[in-house]
């Protein structure tokens, strides 16, 4: 099964993280099918705190991934800010 989750990377107290769709039985950090946004919560200045492909968020549902909560809240606060 395709699940939509987080990835972190960054360093030690510098969390960065990918949003990417990965088979459910792969590691947290490890291989995935596709890297479909990043979330920096420490975001300062005029760096993005968030950037997801939505298109391709609807691509892998559509084909049954599924997402987790956090990803999931991540992408409502996305689809706010996208403009329409």
């Amino acid at each position: 099964m395709v699940v939509i989750r987080l990835s972190r990377g960054g360093a030690k107290k510098r969390p960065f993280y990918n949003i990417i769709a990965t088979d459910k039985q792969n590691r947290r950090d490890g291989r995935f099918l596709e890297r479909l946004g990043y979330y920096n919560p420490i975001a300062t200045g005029g760096e993005s705190e968030l950037v997801v492909a939505l298109d391709r968020v609807a691509f892998w549902k559509e084909r049954g991934a599924q997402v987790t909560d956090t990803v999931g809240r991540l992408l409502d606060q996305a689809a706010k800010k996208a403009p329409v």
